[in-house]
């Protein structure tokens, strides 16, 4: 490996503020923020918009999506050309 071309490798704490979860892993990142972790040692801290805390998939809620506005929508645009057999 050539010494000086690549990012150095330090402990960040990503921070999901929404779901106020923090996690402490080590990343390249280059950021000027600082946070003071649980065991008194200051970090570098990435402010992130989803985590696993946060994302409807992790946490098991999920949006209700409206179909059936969009279906008369589009009947309303468009309008039916033939007939709708039952």
């Amino acid at each position: 490996m050539r010494h000086g071309i690549h990012p150095v490798s330090r402990p960040v704490v990503f921070r999901d503020r929404a779901a106020g979860f923090q996690l402490l892993t080590t990343s390249t990142v280059d950021t000027h923020a600082t946070v003071e972790w649980e065991d008194g040692t200051t970090y570098p801290v990435v402010d992130v918009e989803i985590s696993s805390a946060s994302h409807p998939f992790y946490t098991g809620t999920s949006r209700v999506v409206d179909t059936a506005g969009r279906v008369e929508r589009f009947r309303r645009r468009y309008g039916t050309t033939a007939p709708v057999r039952p």
